[in-house]
């Protein structure tokens, strides 16, 4: 933390900004307690928030404590100069063991909470590496995974349409999960 923004290790489980269904709880409810002048741009729903991750997501997450702050950082974003690196197990071994995902997302056609790859979405580019083989049963990986957009549930989705799920995911994966984690 310094006077112009806070990095944050979000965990899993904790929601970034209240929503319908979670109204207390979130991290920019703790981010208000903690400190009173965060960025106004995002309004008082979002208060310092220039990005986010999934609920089911940990990673780092930055905050802008003013309006400078959020407009410089949204612009690195915007223009994609903030790198997003990320690493997950998932099911399989997957083949390439190295490549680029290059696929459009947008909402499901029927399922309105799910994200899918669509001709007519956003561009989403995933690059993925497979750092480490697990042998036991059907087969497991860690992947590295590198980010060059920013959409919602991108590495989730964009491994699933590759055919190798990530362990633990109830949306997109399959419901086993052998290393007993999510």
């Amino acid at each position: 933390e310094d006077s112009h923004l806070l990095v944050i290790n979000k965990p899993v489980g904790l929601v970034v900004h209240p929503a319908t269904s979670n109204h207390d709880g979130t991290l920019v409810n703790a981010l208000l307690a903690h400190c009173r002048d965060l960025s106004g741009i995002r309004g008082v729903e979002k208060p310092g928030i220039v990005h986010r991750l999934d609920k089911d997501t940990s990673g780092v997450l930055i905050v802008a404590k003013h309006d400078q702050a959020h407009l410089g950082l949204t612009h690195q974003f915007q223009e994609r100069s903030v790198q997003k690196f990320y690493q997950a197990i998932v099911h399989g071994h997957p083949l390439p063991p190295k490549g680029r995902i290059d696929r459009p997302l947008a909402r499901h056609p029927v399922d309105r909470k799910r994200m899918a790859v669509n001709p007519r979405g956003k561009t989403a580019i995933t690059d993925y590496e497979v750092s480490q083989l697990f042998e036991r049963d059907k087969g497991y990986a860690r992947v590295d995974l590198q980010i060059h957009t920013g959409r919602t549930h991108q590495i989730r989705v964009h491994m699933a349409w590759l055919g190798f799920p990530i362990v633990g995911d109830p949306i997109y994966g399959r419901r086993e999960n052998p290393f007993g984690y999510s």
